[in-house]
């Protein structure tokens, strides 16, 4: 059962957790892109880099979860990075790069050691650090490149990361939400 750190049920129709870096100073630059690209942005899924999805169903997570995750990410210290630049999947995917991308990769690292059968992005494809701003899968190519020109002026974006989020939700409009906090305290 999804539980909160008080073991209280966080919500029952969530379907799928994510553990991510929430990256509110990037909000500016992209939210309005994200809104438009974005399917993710709908679900309640702020701009972020993801350090693991999927994570444990949403049935499984329990506050030994959130324990062990605190523990995997805790000596880490908090970091600043910036987002320089746009970078492409392809044609499919546009994204912003963060500098420098290795704290992000570490932490994927680390939850994934603390957590090996949950395989990033399911095995799909290699983790790459990341922040999404459109899918070519929700939104013509035409309409990323417009995206990528209009945003380009607005970036540097600089971010501080001291935390990192567990989420849990579902492909529902509004359904995600903070299920715990997951401090970087550079202790090991």
């Amino acid at each position: 059962m999804l539980l909160d750190d008080d073991g209280a049920v966080i919500d029952p129709s969530a379907t799928e957790t994510a553990v991510l870096a929430l990256i509110p100073a990037a909000e500016p630059a992209v939210g309005k892109h994200r809104r438009a690209l974005d399917p993710t942005t709908a679900a309640g899924v702020p701009a972020h880099v993801t350090v693991l999805y999927p994570f444990v169903p949403p049935a499984e997570v329990t506050t030994t979860t959130v324990a062990t995750l605190r523990a995997a990410v805790s000596p880490v210290a908090p970091f600043a990075c910036r987002f320089t630049g746009t970078g492409w999947f392809g044609e499919d995917l546009l994204w912003l790069a963060p500098t420098p991308a290795d704290p992000f990769a570490e932490l994927t690292r680390r939850v994934w050691r603390s957590f090996p059968e949950q395989v990033p992005y399911g095995g799909e494809h290699e983790p790459h650090p990341h922040l999404t701003v459109g899918y070519g899968s929700h939104a013509s190519l035409e309409a990323l490149r417009a995206a990528e020109a209009e945003l380009r002026p607005s970036l540097p974006v600089e971010a501080a990361v001291d935390r990192l989020h567990l989420l849990a939700g579902a492909r529902a409009p509004d359904s995600w939400r903070v299920v715990a906090e997951l401090p970087l305290a550079g202790i090991a």
